[in-house]
């Protein structure tokens, strides 16, 4: 069945536009007006896999339609990409702020609008039947389900212009630590799994925001920093796993207390987030960024000596540094 948008703009051009565009993508397309019209549709009718919501509408605009939206139990979890012709910053900032998962600017680019719309529709796909396609790949093996999630990571990478393998990477990195530290079997096996889905919440992150070259505004930089809640949130639908969670919303936690989202400090913060964070911040730093290239591996070393006790668990960084001591050829970063 094709994927389905509903697109709601009060400009007739731009509707017609939209859908002849998604519609050459094989993407089922509703137009509609108005917001109102489509608070009163989907009162009423199935809602669709995304909604397309022009800001500048009489009667009632894009904010206030997608508030309303957010009041209905059925719509309030589909994604809503806002289109604007506004180029003003604070239109953008104040869009992604009220729930909107991207920005289309107009005129349409006939090939950005698709590209959009379909990685957003697929992105959402992922997150909705994660916890039901987990369960059942469980059910048939492991290696299965370590092949669903490790996909998965591809495609949160994947929104990432700047990173390539980044969660695999911490993956390894993580169970080469714990299994250091004395971590065996399913134990270990855990910690490379939260590893590879430390990062599943930046699925509700913009790529508008994660991807600008720019620095981040305050309240962009706000919406980064949700990514811990929002992974929680999604990996804590899998029942089976409720730990699973734990690297997601904690891999950003200081060990001097001073990280986020909790401001939890030492041993309050669970043992395998601890590795992660590790992990993570060795990968930042030995990864190309659109500003540079990866860090010399003494500069690195240096950092992580810099963090033991305050950024860092000690006994978890001191391990991070005798993995970095035997990479004689300092293989350990991104090619």
């Amino acid at each position: 069945m094709a994927d389905w948008v509903i697109v709601v703009d009060d400009d007739e051009t731009n509707l017609k536009m939209a859908g002849h565009i998604l519609s050459k993508a094989n993407i089922r397309v509703t137009a509609m007006k108005s917001g109102r019209v489509l608070v009163d549709y989907l009162r009423e009718k199935e809602v669709p896999d995304l909604i397309l919501l022009d800001i500048k509408m009489p009667d009632m605009d894009g904010f206030e339609t997608l508030t309303e939206l957010r009041k209905l139990d059925k719509a309030k979890d589909v994604p809503v990409i806002f289109l604007t012709a506004d180029e003003r910053n604070e239109t953008e900032t104040k869009a992604l702020l009220a729930g909107a998962k991207d920005f289309i600017k107009k005129p349409f680019v006939p090939e950005v609008l698709t590209l959009r719309v379909r990685h957003m529709i697929d992105l959402d796909h992922l997150q909705r039947n994660l916890s039901e396609e987990v369960e059942r790949k469980t059910r048939e093996n492991e290696r299965l389900f370590l092949h669903v999630v490790s996909s998965l990571a591809s495609a949160i990478d994947a929104k990432d212009t700047y990173t390539n393998g980044h969660s695999n990477r911490v993956a390894e990195y993580s169970r080469e630590i714990a299994k250091r530290a004395g971590y065996q079997g399913k134990r270990l096996e855990d910690v490379y799994m939260m590893g590879l889905l430390h990062d599943v919440g930046k699925i509700g992150v913009p790529d508008a925001v994660i991807n600008k070259p720019a620095k981040l505004t305050d309240e962009e930089y706000d919406i980064i920093k949700n990514h811990p809640v929002l992974g929680a949130r999604i990996l804590g639908k899998i029942k089976e796993m409720p730990a699973l969670a734990n690297g997601a919303r904690w891999h950003h936690e200081r060990y001097d207390g001073k990280g986020y989202p909790d401001g939890l400090s030492g041993r309050d913060i669970p043992e395998e987030a601890r590795i992660i964070a590790v992990a993570d911040s060795y990968d930042a730093m030995s990864s190309h960024r659109s500003y540079r290239e990866p860090l010399p591996q003494e500069v690195i070393r240096q950092e992580i000596e810099k963090g033991i006790g305050t950024q860092f668990d000690p006994k978890f960084a001191r391990i991070m540094l005798e993995m970095i001591e035997e990479d004689i050829g300092y293989d350990m970063k991104e090619e």
